[in-house]
């Protein structure tokens, strides 16, 4: 259980990655698992249908047996589950992003044997948002990962280290990118059991994206310890001394942002992590709570071992995304950004009268997906037919997309 196990990840190679600009330094490619990379890469071989065949026993194909073509569904948007919830701890951890609710699950993973290791990703000793990916064999390891790094990480980077302990029984925490190539590479890990954490993830960086988000943004970039895109239609950023600084969506400044995200992230149809065993996240819940969406019976089994520290309630669903997402799309395609005062004015009255709960969960799908799908039509049209999911055209074809 000692130091040895838990060393973090080697450094990203600086060689060919096969994604090229597409890459979303998973880490898959800086191990020999690379052999494998063009069955496993989400932007080299799109396959969500097999790997929710593989990973669930059944996929959002397959369950739309007599469904109209165009008809979207709940299980479109969220993937294959089997319960929702929305969730937060009755004792909160201390520096928590949210109560610590992913952090308890990996400790408790632990203490009670159900894994023997925990892939998680800690933060640079000298950089807090530059990712630090370990092999977790002790609690404190879990613990000292808590707080999320909005940056590209190499999570995957571990798994020759997986390999080389000789455990069984592995958790890993990540996001879509990441799982996707994971559930790829499954048979060949030699585990007895795999449990997948996942959380939601979007618009993700590199180190040099996220300064300039938090440059052009933050009003204090530097005292910056975490932030989210919340239900409130603000980017929350929490500094140092404890503040909690909010951004109105609409005041963001789009034109020099457009391009701080990764190419990866604009070609991404993940959001929700749908190849997790359990996901965590916060936007199908109102605010101070988490959303918890059971995918299966491994999924209720890590559920379960933190299910009496948690206070719970049914997830809600209210108010209408449709002309929202609509005019954001163009907004974001002209690059328009509010003056402030009137930035703050409509993110109030849309937190009052706009989407709540799994709606505007839908509603963020929605706004990324139909941008996405015009960033891959314009930068990638020969990947169009076989990279977009048929979920995400489902999503996208509610909308009027601008024809260029």
């Amino acid at each position: 259980m000692g130091s040895r196990s838990s060393r973090p990840a080697r450094p990203i190679r600086s060689g060919h990655y096969p994604a090229k600009e597409l890459c979303s330094q998973c880490g898959l490619c800086d191990t020999h698992y690379v052999a494998q990379v063009k069955e496993a890469c989400a932007f080299l071989k799109q396959q969500f249908t097999e790997l929710e065949e593989q990973t669930h026993g059944r996929s959002r194909e397959s369950v739309r047996t007599g469904s109209p073509t165009s008809e979207v569904s709940d299980t479109d948007y969220f993937g294959i589950y089997e319960e929702m919830f929305t969730a937060r701890k009755r004792d909160p951890i201390e520096g928590a992003q949210w109560t610590g609710i992913v952090s308890s699950i990996g400790m408790k993973a632990l203490n009670t044997g159900l894994v023997e290791g925990v892939v998680c990703v800690q933060a640079d000793a000298q950089d807090r948002f530059k990712p630090q990916p370990i092999l977790a064999r002790t609690p404190e390891e879990v613990l000292a990962a808590r707080v999320n790094k909005p940056t590209l990480s190499p999570n995957l980077s571990v798994l020759e280290q997986v390999e080389q302990s000789g455990l069984k029984r592995l958790l890993v925490i990540g996001v879509g990118c990441q799982i996707q190539a994971l559930r790829a590479v499954e048979k060949r890990l030699g585990l007895e059991k795999l449990y997948v954490l996942g959380t939601p993830c979007v618009d993700n960086v590199s180190r040099a994206g996220l300064q300039k988000f938090l440059e052009t943004t933050s009003r204090s970039p530097d005292t910056v310890v975490h932030y989210e895109f919340m239900q409130d239609f603000r980017v929350h950023f929490k500094h140092e001394d404890g503040s909690v600084e909010k951004v109105p969506f609409f005041g963001l400044n789009t034109k020099q942002l457009k391009d701080v995200f990764a190419p990866s992230c604009l070609s991404c149809f993940d959001y929700v992590n749908a190849l997790a065993d359990l996901v965590v996240g916060y936007m199908g819940s109102p605010l101070g709570w988490q959303w918890l969406v059971v995918r299966n019976r491994r999924g209720r089994e890590l559920l379960e071992l933190v299910w009496e520290d948690l206070e719970t309630q049914p997830v809600v669903s209210k108010g209408s995304r449709q002309a929202a997402v609509q005019q954001g799309i163009q907004a974001y395609d002209q690059a328009m950004t509010l003056p402030m005062w009137l930035a703050h004015l409509m993110g109030a009255v849309i937190e009052r009268i706009g989407p709540q709960g799994l709606e505007y969960a839908r509603f963020s799908i929605d706004s990324h997906f139909t941008r996405n799908y015009l960033y891959v039509r314009r930068h990638y049209p020969e990947k169009l037919e076989h990279h977009v999911p048929a979920f995400a055209r489902r999503i996208v074809g509610q909308y009027r997309l601008p024809k260029t």
